[in-house]
């Protein structure tokens, strides 16, 4: 597995793949690595013939007050994970080799869709998100590019993004990860409590009972909501900050609810900020 740490050492190596002609894939990460990252390279790799993945938390999507000096970080056992999962080619440099010139000038506006849901509570973070990943797939220049359905509004900006920018990469979307209770596999699940923990649960509970509603006839968004609202409140430590059924391509509130409509949430655990969603079926 080549380690690379430059954008000049990053160039050169992808020099050869591209040579050759072989479909390269690239899974973007902030790191700390856990199984839903890992299911993102498998999938990468049944896509490409060359696997690659980037590792760097990108201070341009942490807010003031955030938790980037804190954000767990561990490259030794990340590089070990992706070595044992067949990965070609790992991608981890420095802030300032991301940005040699200090924060980039022109940045990408993720337009009206980036001010709901997260957006909302999280000013500018999708920016900072789409300008970096914008920036790797011009270093990298994939043909797939794999992200996670947990972080839902985030996919459909990026599919969006590249759609309306031409810019040629297939984004492919691997469903979420969860740990055997139910949570949604995340690197900040590690700030949470033993009881903190058994709480964060409810949440998954909470979109089964909305799916329950829904198999049973619910359609309307407010409903609905409620159902989820119930659920989540018998966890005394989970504190909702945003629920709501949208349409999977707009991110707009779907009324009525049908097959397909995404059920997305975020919601503070203690400290701890957690997001999740369900994809409504009949």
């Amino acid at each position: 597995m080549i380690l690379s740490t430059t954008r000049a050492h990053l160039s050169a190596a992808l020099e050869s793949v591209r040579k050759r002609d072989e479909r390269l894939g690239f899974v973007p990460t902030m790191g700390f690595l856990h199984e839903g990252h890992l299911s993102l390279v498998d999938l990468a790799r049944e896509k490409s013939d060359f696997t690659t993945v980037s590792i760097f938390v990108n201070p341009l999507q942490f807010g003031a007050g955030e938790d980037l000096d804190h954000y767990p970080r561990d490259l030794e056992r990340d590089l070990s994970l992706l070595r044992e999962r067949g990965v070609d080619l790992v991608f981890s440099p420095e802030v300032s080799e991301m940005y040699p010139g200090g924060n980039p000038l022109v940045t990408v506006d993720p337009g009206p869709m980036a001010r709901r849901l997260c957006g909302e509570f999280r000013e500018g973070h999708f920016a900072g998100v789409l300008t970096v990943v914008a920036r790797f797939f011009g270093l990298f220049r994939p043909q797939v590019a794999c992200f996670g359905q947990k972080d839902f509004q985030q996919a459909v900006l990026i599919r969006r993004m590249v759609q309306d920018l031409e810019m040629r990469v297939e984004i492919a979307v691997g469903p979420i990860v969860r740990e055997a209770d139910g949570l949604a596999m995340s690197s900040r699940n590690v700030y949470l409590s033993t009881e903190e923990r058994a709480d964060a649960s409810g949440l998954r509970r909470g979109l089964e009972a909305v799916q329950e509603a829904f198999g049973q006839g619910e359609t309307d968004q407010a409903a609905l909501r409620a159902v989820l609202e119930d659920a989540v409140a018998k966890h005394s430590l989970l504190r909702l900050q945003y629920a709501e059924v949208v349409e999977p391509d707009s991110l707009e509130p779907a009324r009525p609810v049908r097959h397909g409509s995404v059920v997305v949430l975020a919601a503070h655990c203690g400290p701890t900020r957690l997001i999740d969603n369900h994809i409504l079926s009949e």
